[in-house]
């Protein structure tokens, strides 16, 4: 018997490596557990809901923790990332693709088609899968559970388990330590536990909206609409708390939070799609479009989403004050002419006291972005957008076919464009195909003004010590934003980018310590001019300043 010989002489290996024998088995427990779920897919009767779905749940989470426990636990600390371009889940192989087709699936039906997955209708009971949480579901709130509950708790699951395997990972990084937790503590608390726990007090006086409590506008794209707000307002002393919550977090809280630490507050710490992406969505990162042609694109997709949101919410709130004065003293012209002031006022600002560091490009965009915003501004100002009408079928490729005026028209393509198919069916769906961030990049209007407010006004930046660079490419591969990272720590240059989002993970794969996160004054935080090559820089100078 003859042993197979591997002439290969690549210093990187070129095979991929096998699993254990206990990590079959850790996959073995996880897929019993999923294979729960399909048979409550397909109907399945289940004797006891409860007792299956813990059991269901129980496996997939434990099969993770025993695969990440065999992966990580028998290896000393360190970069854990070898042999990811080999395997065909992380490098668009066969696996990758067929997950990617799973997961895009899975969300279309989980937004067009939850009847296929059990939803009951018309009053009617829930079946197949939406039925097996229902017991959970009553736990909680007291009600029947929807799509967007099993959604949630799976949501939340896969927070937790790949949470775990992320902190093994990196458990010789105690800032991915530590940021982990908090993205898993805000998941399971702020977004799923407490406003389950707040539909308990509802009563038939007294009515409180779901209200996942990090959720903020402009990603909670219906903040502010009408029916919101008055459900709010009709909360009576809590309701009316929640709200002015809401808007101090946006215009208050937010940009102290990011003037201090940067977008990496709520983008690596709090938020959901920003824990998914970097827990369960942590083995694709290196999928990241790093091409200058991409980053360009991101640019301009971004702050367009972000200023169809502006245009959108305006739409909406100015139609329901102008349709009861009485009710709302801050009336339809009122709120118009306050928002061009702002917005006026907050260009000016920009180009004022920031315009050392605005290129010609991000003025043009800063230009057009305010022109269409106002235009729009001053078209709703002067004529009644509810006289148009739009049928959302041309939009919603026939999914849905009721007429809206064009307030209503705006919000319901926001939705379903942006808040379903980009974040929902393209964001996670395509996650081993583009990347564990692409709609953090490209689409999330949140990301956008966080990250307007990280570039020209935050103390966060990742300084680099070129002198101990190697040129590895570590850094740059993982980012999981698309940053090339490795071009600024050559060059000795602060990285300062608008779409940082400060995860660290290019500091924790660096083998030489050359990245750091840090939060100092705004003073020689950008050093573009100060190269740390030849004779560009005059080095007794710079080391006086700094």
């Amino acid at each position: 018997m003859s042993n197979k010989l591997n002439h290969s002489m690549s210093l990187a290996n070129p095979d991929a490596k096998g699993i254990s024998v206990k990590q079959k088995v850790a996959l073995a427990t996880g897929f019993i557990g999923f294979f729960i779920l399909i048979l409550a897919l397909f109907n399945t009767n289940l004797p006891n809901k409860g007792v299956f779905l813990t059991i269901a749940l129980g496996l997939i989470t434990a099969g993770t923790i025993l695969f990440a426990n065999n992966a990580y636990l028998t290896k000393l600390e360190g970069i854990k990332n070898d042999g990811v371009w080999f395997k065909s889940l992380s490098s668009r192989g066969v696996l990758g693709w067929l997950t990617g087709v799973g997961l895009t699936t899975f969300y279309i039906i989980l937004y067009f088609y939850a009847e296929l997955l059990g939803l009951g209708t018309n009053g009617e009971a829930n079946t197949g899968l939406i039925a097996l949480f229902d017991p959970l579901s009553k736990l909680l709130s007291g009600n029947p559970a929807s799509q967007w509950f099993v959604y949630g708790t799976l949501y939340t699951i896969a927070i937790i388990a790949f949470g775990y395997k992320f902190i093994l990972k990196y458990r010789h990084n105690k800032y991915q330590q530590i940021r982990t937790v908090s993205v898993i503590f805000f998941q399971t608390a702020f977004a799923f536990i407490i406003p389950e726990l707040m539909a308990r007090l509802n009563t038939e006086n007294f009515s409180l909206p779901y209200n996942d409590l990090k959720n903020m506008w402009p990603l909670n794209y219906y903040a502010f609409d009408g029916w919101r707000v008055d459900q709010f307002i009709n909360a009576q002393t809590v309701g009316l708390a929640f709200l002015i919550f809401g808007i101090l977090l946006v215009f208050v809280i937010s940009p102290i939070l990011t003037y201090k630490y940067g977008k990496r507050w709520y983008c690596s710490w709090v938020c959901g799609c920003g824990g998914l992406a970097e827990t369960a969505g942590d083995a694709f990162r290196q999928l990241s479009d790093k091409r200058v042609s991409a980053w360009k694109f991101e640019r301009w997709m971004i702050n367009t989403v972000l200023v169809f949101a502006v245009v959108m919410t305006v739409a909406v709130i100015s139609t329901y004050l102008g349709y009861d004065a009485n009710k709302y003293w801050f009336t339809k012209n009122v709120f118009l002419i306050s928002v061009v002031v702002f917005l006026t006022a907050l260009l000016a600002g920009v180009i004022f006291f920031k315009r050392d560091q605005l290129n010609k490009t991000a003025l043009v965009g800063a230009f057009a972005g305010y022109s269409i915003t106002i235009g729009f501004i001053a078209l709703i100002y002067f004529f009644d957008i509810n006289q148009v009408k739009v049928n959302a079928a041309y939009f919603s490729f026939g999914l849905n076919t009721k007429v809206y005026n064009l307030d209503a028209a705006l919000r319901s393509f926001y939705g379903f464009g942006i808040g379903s198919i980009f974040s929902g069916v393209i964001g996670t769906g395509f996650y081993p195909i583009l990347g564990n961030r692409v709609w953090c990049r490209m689409g999330c209007p949140m990301a956008g003004i966080l990250g307007i407010q990280q570039r020209l006004f935050s103390k966060f930046r990742i300084t680099t010590n070129g002198g101990q660079c190697i040129s590895c490419g570590n850094c740059s591969t993982y980012c999981e934003m698309g940053i090339d990272v490795r071009s600024y720590a050559q060059k000795g240059q602060n990285i300062v980018r608008s779409s940082c989002v400060g995860c660290g993970i290019c500091s924790a794969v660096c083998p030489r310590g050359v990245l750091k996160l840090e939060n100092d004054s705004l003073q020689g935080r950008i050093n573009s001019n100060e190269v740390l090559l030849g004779n560009d820089v005059d080095l007794m100078d710079y080391v006086n300043k700094n």
